[in-house]
């Protein structure tokens, strides 16, 4: 099942790709592993997938342990400030900063690490009350505090958008967001670049990928659905 569905994933991004002129190259498959065993992800890992993304610090330091190392993990989901020392030095990627103190934390757990933590900034561009970001009028006055930290690259933006049963109606969120990076990117802030655009999950990663996606976030595409009851 994993080999036909990670196929069918390739297939779509690719086509999605075409469509909008992209290269496949531009785009990054993010394996959202969550609650999954680390044997369905050796599995993965086996057909070739090496990114792989997870909601919960514990999780990750779980199966960064008893994973291969050549594995590039990204923390996607909400980050405590009190969970960023378990896991500052096993992420290529935390896409989920959304307050100045937590970025403050990341900055502080690196430097005791000597290292510089890349980050996404975490936007809530549809404003959804249930979801975490930084609300689109805010970014600029965000970003503007979050260079000021030595020990932190700011890589990019990441949005979580509506679950919606049509993946059209997401297009203008993608939209929107990549037209902030664009705004951001004009700035030449120090410590920021936009390279980076986390957005897209199973159910409208093609639109996102049309509107400028470099990583998508599929879980469910790849794996199935989730089994809670273990977690």
């Amino acid at each position: 099942m994993l080999k036909e569905n990670l196929q069918s994933i390739e297939n779509k991004i690719c086509e999605a790709c075409s469509v909008s002129g992209r290269s496949r190259e531009d785009v990054t498959l993010i394996a959202v592993s969550k609650t999954k065993p680390v044997e369905v992800l050796k599995e993965a890992y086996d057909l070739g997938v090496r990114v792989f993304g997870e909601n919960k610090v514990q999780e990750l330091a779980d199966k960064y342990e008893a994973l291969p190392k050549d594995i590039r993990w990204h923390m996607i989901g909400h980050l405590q400030r009190n969970k960023v020392k378990y896991i500052i030095d096993k992420v290529e990627l935390i896409h989920s900063v959304d307050s100045i103190r937590l970025a403050e934390t990341i900055d502080k757990e690196a430097r005791k690490h000597n290292l510089t933590a890349n980050i996404l900034i975490e936007v809530n561009v549809a404003g959804e009350e249930s979801k975490f970001g930084v609300a689109p009028d805010e970014l600029d006055a965000f970003t503007d505090e979050i260079a000021q930290f030595s020990n932190i690259r700011v890589l990019g933006l990441m949005t979580i958008a509506p679950f919606v049963g049509n993946a059209e109606e997401n297009r203008l969120i993608f939209e929107r967001l990549r037209k902030l990076s664009v705004d951001i990117a004009g700035k030449n802030t120090h410590n920021i670049t936009m390279g980076v655009l986390s957005m897209g999950m199973t159910n409208d990663y093609e639109v996102a990928v049309e509107e400028g996606a470099t990583m998508v976030r599929v879980g469910t595409g790849i794996f199935g659905e989730r089994d809670y009851s273990h977690v």
